[in-house]
This record gives structure tokens, sequence and C-alpha cells, in this order.
């Protein structure tokens, strides 16, 4: 009964939001550099942050990375409306993640400089995370699908976290996207939607790598890392700005380049993902050969196919 209401809670707050985005004109306009076409609602994500905000008021034990989720969601929403510069973001972004690793422990038991590695990997995860938010349903499905195999863990394998932490934000996913996954979306995530549910996401990972001490739960993003590093580094190649927005992403590629509907790229990516999930939490394989098996045909693929669909276009 208390996810039902729950549903139905972030269900109306979604509406509430939608009549909020019209009257202030937060939305989305097409440009040269868009997967879209329309003008759209911008910032549908906040309702992962309302989500995560309401874990807070559940389970108080977790404040304290619930508060980091708020403060790096709610800077990203006024990223969304006025475009802040890189250093207040980047200021924001390692309060939130010191939060985070105050409350995993990571500072106890990690050496200082670990810890140094660790910020940077954290907060370029999230950007990368935020970087692959360009199309209708990929945000909802690939985070639904990475919070489920984390659930799953939790329940059947190994008990890292309270249930809650995961099933509220697995059901905003839902809500998003009746919303989102659609030929024509009612409203897009925004940095709100995708950099906070990247901070919950990694959240709960580092909780249970630090608790289980195996690796191989990092290859729950394998699909999104994968696409992230090798896009990163093309765009290096190519002597891009990396920081401006672009249309070099593999999914991109798909979508725009050799029209893919959107719904059938999003779905590829989450079920590919699912399956890698699956192997991760079927087959006791060393962290190191789990990461060969997974990672390398994903590269091959993405150096393989890229070019060739390019190419084609071309």
């Amino acid at each position: 009964m208390l996810y039902i209401f729950i549903f139905i809670f972030l269900f109306l707050s979604m509406l509430v939001y939608f009549r909020i985005a019209e009257k202030f004109n937060i939305i989305d306009k097409p440009n040269e550099r868009s997967s879209h076409t329309k003008t759209t609602i911008r910032g549908g994500g906040i309702i992962f942050l309302i989500s995560i905000i309401s874990l807070g008021i559940i389970e108080h034990e977790y404040l304290i990375p619930v508060l980091g989720a708020a403060i790096i969601g709610t800077i990203s929403f006024l990223d969304d409306r006025i475009t802040l510069s890189s250093r207040v973001r980047i200021l924001f972004h390692l309060v939130a993640v010191t939060l985070m690793f105050y409350a995993l422990p990571t500072f106890g038991i990690m050496p200082w400089w670990g810890v140094i590695i660790l910020y940077i990997l954290v907060i370029g995860v999230i950007n990368a995370y935020n970087f692959m938010d360009g199309i209708n349903g990929i945000t909802g499905l690939y985070s639904l699908v990475v919070l489920g195999g984390l659930q799953y863990v939790n329940l059947m394998q190994f008990s890292f976290i309270e249930p809650d932490m995961i099933w509220l934000p697995m059901i905003s996913c839902l809500v998003f996207l009746y919303f989102n996954f659609r030929k024509k979306a009612k409203c897009f995530a925004g940095d709100v939607g995708s950099v906070t549910m990247a901070f919950w996401i990694i959240m709960l990972l580092l909780q249970l790598i630090i608790k289980t001490n195996n690796y191989s739960y990092i290859l729950f993003l394998s699909i999104y890392g994968v696409d992230a590093v090798l896009t990163i580094i093309h765009r290096l190649i190519l002597k891009q700005n990396i920081f401006e927005a672009h249309r070099l992403h593999f999914y991109q590629i798909l979508a725009n380049d050799r029209k893919t509907p959107h719904l059938i790229v999003s779905s590829l990516y989450g079920i590919l993902q699912l399956l890698i999930i699956v192997m991760i939490i079927s087959f006791r394989i060393n962290f190191y050969v789990l990461g060969i098996v997974i990672l390398v045909p994903l590269i091959l693929v993405y150096l393989i196919m890229k070019p060739k669909l390019m190419l084609k276009v071309s």
C-alpha cells in the first residue's frame, strides 16, 4: 500500500511540475545538436530528486546521502534554467560527493590519494551519465535496469542497504518513463534528472562494493561506460571540446544519423545492460576475467560498427 501511495504522489507531483514548467517556460527547444524536433518540457527528472528527498523523510539514517543528492540535484536544476559556470557546478558536485563519501564511509577505509582518485572517478561518472541522456527513454529505462539489478542483489544475495532506498527511485523511474518513453515525449529528464540519478546509483554501487569487496558490480554501468569513455577519446582525437554538446555517442549515431527509433535504441541499451547484470549476478567469475569477457566485445562493437555507421551517413 505504501508503494501505491508513493506512485500516486510522484505521478501527481509530475503533473504539478508540468503546470509550473509551462508557466515559467522551462522548456527544451530543438537545435542542430538535439535529438528531438519539438519543444518539450525540461527537467521532468526532478521526480527522481523528489523520490530521494522523500527517502530522507522515511529513512532518517540516510539523511546525509539524501542531502548530497538534494544539493547536486538542486544545482543541476538551476543549471537547466540559467546555465551556471563550470566552476560553480564543480564546487557543488564536490560538496555533494563529500557527503556521499562521509556517509559510506569512504574516508575511513581509503588512503588520501585513493580518495582523491575516487573523487575524480565519481564526478567523471556523474557527468558521463549526464552526457548519455540524449534520447527518449534512455535515462529512465537504463536507470530502472541498474536499480533493479541492485535490488535483486540486495534482496536475494547480499543485503547492503534498506530496500526502500532502491524501491522509491525505481518507482520514480516508472513514473518518469510514462511521460518520457514515447515517440513524442511529454518531458525530458534534464540535468536535474540524469545527474541526481547518477549520484544515487553511484552511492548504491559504492555501498555494495565496500561491503562485499567485489569490484565486479561496477560493470552494472558497462554499456554507458564504454559508450561514454570511447566517445570522449574519439572527440579528443578530433580535437573537440569534450564539454560542449555533440552528437557523436554511439546511441546518437543510431538515433539521429541512422534514424533508428529512439525507443528501440533505448530498449537496446537497457536490454544489453540487463543481460550483463544477469551474467554478473549468475556467474562467480574473477573481476578481471569478467571485465575482459564483458568489456572487450563491447569495445570491439563500438570500434568496428561506429565508423561504418558514420561512413554510410556521410
